[in-house]
């Protein structure tokens, strides 16, 4: 499995459209995180999602502003990283390619999902690096006090986001491998991320009791709680306290592990043709 993993990150890291996820994941956590609040209370204008002080943006909230697009945003391009790692396969055709090295397919696919979780914890802790600085740069320029979170807190809130993030890379792994291709993956993972479930909590939840009971228990609300129990702003899309911190870290860690092995499990019975 060793050798399947390092195969697997070198492809990762050599892959071009591996830095243009981590580019864009870090473009859209800056400006919506910072460059857009802090422009905001800077002008002195209004709008939607503008309603954030200065507070907000200083380094002590440093685990909640980075937490806050995982549920939605930033998770959507770590689903895609995870359709791109496995669907690749069948669209350059090259699972046989790889299996008939010696590798089995449950061996090659452990090696896939170890390095998918490699790549999601480089992108939490880049997401990290960014708000860090951002935020001492904001408080420099404020002349506001630079404090940091505790160390406990921050690395809590990086193994939350971990979690997160990992657990929808598998998601992006098991589309990949239940429907053998890329691009109809990543759209009904867009799709489901940045639709279904927003509208099941903005518009169904509110009106219909079990539909509000009922997404108690999906990926996204769940995730979306993780991250609000440590400290991401209610504004943000997809982060409410739907249910506790403590059982959404544990519904975000089964659906990791349901999506690993669902995605394993098809991929040994079915043809990979």
């Amino acid at each position: 499995m060793s050798r399947s993993f390092r195969a697997e990150a070198v492809k990762l890291v050599r892959r071009p459209a591996s830095w243009l996820l981590l580019a864009i994941t870090l473009v859209l956590a800056l400006v919506f995180t910072y460059v857009f609040p802090y422009a905001s209370i800077a002008g002195g204008t209004t709008g939607p999602n503008t309603d954030r002080t200065l507070p907000m943006l200083l380094p002590d909230r440093l685990v909640g502003n980075s937490l806050g697009g995982l549920p939605v945003f930033l998770g959507a391009i770590v689903l895609i990283l995870g359709v791109l790692a496995v669907g690749g396969e069948y669209g350059w055709g090259t699972w046989k390619t790889v299996l008939s090295q010696g590798p089995s397919r449950l061996e090659v696919y452990a090696g896939k999902l170890l390095a998918l979780a490699a790549a999601a914890l480089v992108v939490v802790l880049s997401v990290f690096a960014v708000g860090a600085v951002a935020s001492a740069l904001i408080a420099v320029a404020e002349s506001q006090p630079v404090r940091w979170p505790s160390a406990g807190d921050l690395v809590t809130g990086i193994g939350a986001g971990w979690l997160i993030a990992t657990m929808w890379a598998m998601l992006g792994a098991v589309l990949a491998v239940a429907l053998r291709a890329v691009a109809l993956p990543v759209g009904l993972g867009l799709v489901w991320m940045l639709a279904v479930q927003n509208l099941l909590a903005a518009i169904a939840a509110p009106l219909l009791d079990w539909v509000a009971q009922a997404q108690k228990g999906l990926p996204g609300p769940n995730a979306g709680s993780l991250a609000a129990a440590l400290g991401a702003a209610g504004d943000t899309p997809g982060v409410a306290a739907t249910v506790g911190g403590g059982q959404a870290a544990l519904v975000v860690a089964g659906y990791l592990v349901a999506f690993a092995a669902v995605g394993g499990a098809l991929l040994r019975r079915r043809d990979i043709g």
